[in-house]
């Protein structure tokens, strides 16, 4: 939490009757409206812009526009409706980056009464300027940071800033805020300052504010967000830089080879058709289609499992996430108080602990610990007496009391910080230190400690009517915890089994952090826990750039602020990690927009946090997160094979397209071709491969092709491209009707295109035996004379056949067997 000291405070007024309209009008006018961030009215205009951008889509609208010149309008329809979804994923992902900061704004409060002039009026909380004096009631959500100037029992939820779980006792500023003697660098106790975001549990009281707007804490976790690039992920780039570079490979090939059809002699319309031929051959425009259609796939298989997909491309990185860095309240422990512990003296049972505990609570309040033991005393069916008299709970008293009628008897029952109940007492030194003792050990295991006490009344005492402060009898001890989730362990220990290390970021104690990081297991049992309060130089970006393996031999950072999480974030994500980020709160809105896959609460979560999230989970459950990544690893591994099949289609594809009109001879390939081609391979890399069962090993990856991957690419691709041009070639020369050498030509690719999808599935899938199937039934047109005569082919002898078929699966044989020898090295190097 930020520090505010004395110097903050000058200039301000110092009235109790308030700003006046003018002083109102000047802040104005000096600091602007209590707002944040401003979203463009005009924001469609500029997403069109962005997605206009990309010099794919004009390069292929150019390549159609170009066959509807020369009379190709089937080729040029397949172009445009390719365009489609490559125009609808920018627009979204563009779309996507000004939804991260409206979600801020559900955490202020619209409508606040405030004093101006001497007098309570009720304003939009945008109208709020620095100096104000704004009234604070049970229930409103602070809209400004601010100091205390008067207070009556307020207890504030600050956890959607700090991530603590228990409510904070604020009181008022002890000395004048605005005296001169002030030392100007001192700063303002935290108990006295009020922060913008944070919502009052109970109590009431005056905020003079400091800060509006973006000035405010919750206004700096804005303005990070807001300031955040959208970054693409490592495949998306990949993908954007091989389109590219094919784009330019592509235009000077088609240049070289129209000027080449001219100098040969072909004309101007056969250069032409030539070009656009090859171009469209060379685009690759299947990849981001199959790309789209599996992030679709992906979502759907995501929400089946309770995972929500708000950013489509997190599909692809939820599959290789290596690191997982998660908040402690809400995300792996429940976020509600429970009561867990009673330890009651010799002389009382844990009942008796309970009934005195429960009539010094109060019903009404928001108070998480009178929630939870009064939840307690309704599970257990304990009947209650009516309190008739109460006296709620003060900082310097440190205790809530009740009036009620026990054992026939008039008692006034008290709970409230141990020291306090126990100094109420007349127990011995040694027993007072049995107590103390032990509420030692239970803060130190995570747990916030009260203790009980109760006194049979005189009648005189019943009568005035006054708290007392002795004579009382100890109870004992009650602890409670914000609980760990039950499926967190699971979950955790999975992670570790598979090399994705979590760690946890919270802004709670070290010892209340350490103690739920041994019950969900990080660090095996033994979590390392840094304090990022105590040691704060060693999270910044300067430390982790000189100690990069610094964050990799820690499990927990205590204490940690908003900004050291994101740069925590930013450190793994340059060291090379793939991370996550799970969180509920305002306070992890910065590092869930940063991290590769934020991840959000859907039942708990804050608005903003799901705004800025790549993945919402519908059940809360921390296990959905470890289904996503099986399912995410599943998808990122059929996506692989599928544009392995791509390349290897489209290797020898594309160079045998250039290559051999280079050459001087015919055109390989006609648009009747390239349709018939696309035809196969659309379907086959967006159907056969998606519904593939789970890969055996469950290891993540950073990188999606290795280099092993890259040179089976370019041997088999290259390899099959050579055979292809020899045998078109020969059989040129055997035949001189070119429909004859592209016969051979098209069942060629038809069969490594089926043999890559039984190779690959094995065809255990009903979508891939669909696909071979229609594929080998294709073939069957070149049989057909009518269907060859439109195919501008001819129709071959058996002979012709098993040369063509067998030269193909040459190379689906040495496929095999250099996948199987790879394997058994990599095996034996493990």
């Amino acid at each position: 939490m930020r520090q505010i000291s004395f110097q903050n405070l000058k200039g301000l007024s110092k009235t109790s009757n308030g700003l006046t309209q003018q002083e109102v009008l000047s802040q104005q006018n000096k600091f602007g409206k209590n707002v944040i961030v401003e979203v463009s009215s005009n924001r469609l205009l500029e997403i069109l812009k962005e997605t206009f951008h990309d010099p794919m889509i004009w390069f292929l609208i150019g390549i159609g526009i170009v066959f509807f010149v020369i009379g190709q309008k089937s080729e040029g329809i397949t172009l445009f409706v390719a365009i489609l979804p490559l125009t609808l994923m920018d627009a979204f992902l563009h779309w996507r980056t000004q939804a991260s900061t409206l979600g801020l704004k559900s955490n202020l409060t619209t409508r606040v009464f405030a004093i101006r002039s001497g007098h309570e009026i009720e304003i939009d909380s945008k109208e709020l300027v620095p100096g104000d004096l704004l009234k604070l009631s049970t229930g409103i959500f602070i809209p400004a940071d601010g100091v205390i100037e008067d207070a009556h029992e307020i207890q504030i939820d600050e956890s959607v800033l700090t991530g603590e779980t228990f409510p904070i006792q604020k009181i008022k500023y002890q000395f004048n805020p605005f005296s001169q003697t002030e030392k100007p660098e001192v700063p303002i106790n935290s108990e006295s300052l009020a922060f913008a975001g944070t919502r009052v549990l109970t109590g009431n009281g005056l905020l003079r504010i400091l800060f509006t707007g973006l000035n405010t804490s919750y206004g700096e976790i804005v303005q990070s967000v807001s300031q955040m690039p959208h970054e693409r992920t490592p495949l998306q780039v990949s993908i954007g830089n091989l389109v590219k570079n094919l784009i330019y490979v592509a235009a000077g090939f088609c240049l070289l080879l129209a000027g080449l059809r001219i100098y040969q002699g072909h004309g101007w319309l056969d250069a032409l058709l030539s070009a656009a031929t090859l171009a469209i051959a060379a685009i690759p425009e299947e990849f981001p289609i199959v790309f789209t259609f599996y992030l679709g796939v992906g979502i759907y298989r995501l929400a089946q499992k309770q995972a929500l997909v708000r950013r489509a491309v997190s599909v692809e990185n939820i599959g290789r996430i290596t690191q997982i860095c998660t908040d402690k309240t809400g995300t792996m422990t429940t976020g509600e108080l429970v009561l867990t512990h009673i330890d009651s003296t010799s002389s009382k049972n844990e009942e008796d602990v309970l009934v005195v505990s429960a009539l010094s609570s109060n019903s009404e309040s928001a108070d998480p610990v009178d929630i939870a033991i009064l939840k307690k005393t309704l599970a257990q069916n304990i009947n209650l007496p009516q309190a008739t008299k109460r006296f709620p709970f003060t900082e310097d008293r440190k205790r809530e009391s009740a009036f009620a009628e026990i054992d026939d008897q008039h008692t006034i029952l008290t709970k409230g910080a141990p020291e306090t109940i126990l100094n109420l007492t007349q127990m011995t030194h040694e027993q007072k230190e049995f107590w103390i003792n032990k509420t030692i050990q239970w803060a130190k295991d995570g747990h916030k400690v009260l203790a009980c006490a109760k006194k049979y009344l005189s009648v005189d005492e019943f009568k005035a009517g006054q708290e007392l402060n002795s004579g009382f009898e100890f109870m004992g001890l009650l602890a409670f915890e914000d609980p760990p989730r039950q499926e967190v362990a699971e979950a955790v220990e999975y992670a570790s089994k598979n090399q994705i290390k979590v760690l946890m970021l919270t802004g709670d104690h070290p010892e209340t952090a350490a103690a739920i990081g041994r019950e969900v297991g990080l660090g095996r049992g033994n979590p390392v826990v840094v304090s990022a309060e105590l040691q704060p130089n060693k999270f910044d970006a300067e430390y982790f750039e000189l100690n990069p393996k610094f964050l990799k031999s820690i499990d927990i950072v205590a204490r940690c602020t908003p900004l050291q999480k994101l740069q925590i974030v930013d450190a793994l994500k340059r060291s090379g990690e793939i991370v996550a980020v799970t969180g509920d709160g305002v306070n992890d809105v910065p590092a869930l927009k940063a991290a590769d896959i934020g991840i959000a609460m859907g039942r708990r979560g804050s608005r903003s946090a799901k705004e800025v999230s790549s993945i919402i989970l519908g059940d809360d459950n921390f296990k959905t997160i470890i289904a996503a990544i099986m399912e995410g690893r599943q998808l990122f591994s059929n996506l692989k094979i599928s544009f392995e099949y791509l390349l290897l289609i489209h290797i020898p594809f594309v160079m045998t397209a250039a290559a051999v009109p280079l050459l001087g001879y015919d055109l390989v390939y006609l648009p009747v071709h390239i349709v018939w081609l696309e035809l196969i391979i659309h379907p086959t890399a967006i159907l056969a491969f998606q519904a593939m069962a789970s890969p055996k090993t469950t290891k993540s990856t950073s990188q999606f092709f290795q280099k092993s991957d890259i040179f089976r690419l370019a041997i088999f691709g290259g390899g099959l491209a050579f055979a292809i041009g020899f045998i078109f070639i020969s059989s040129i020369q055997e035949n001189p009707d070119v429909g004859f050498a592209r016969a051979k030509v098209m069942i060629m690719l038809s069969i490594w295109s089926a043999s890559l999808v039984i190779y690959s599935t094995r065809l255990q899938t009903l979508s891939s035996k669909l696909v071979v199937g229609g594929t080998l039934a294709s073939l069957l047109l070149i049989q057909q004379s009518s269907a060859a005569s439109i195919l501008q082919i001819v129709s071959l002898s058996g002979k012709n056949w098993i040369e063509a078929i067998a030269t193909t699966l040459i190379f689906v044989a040495a496929v095999s067997v250099y996948d199987f020898v790879r394997k058994k090295i990599q095996s034996s190097n493990i």
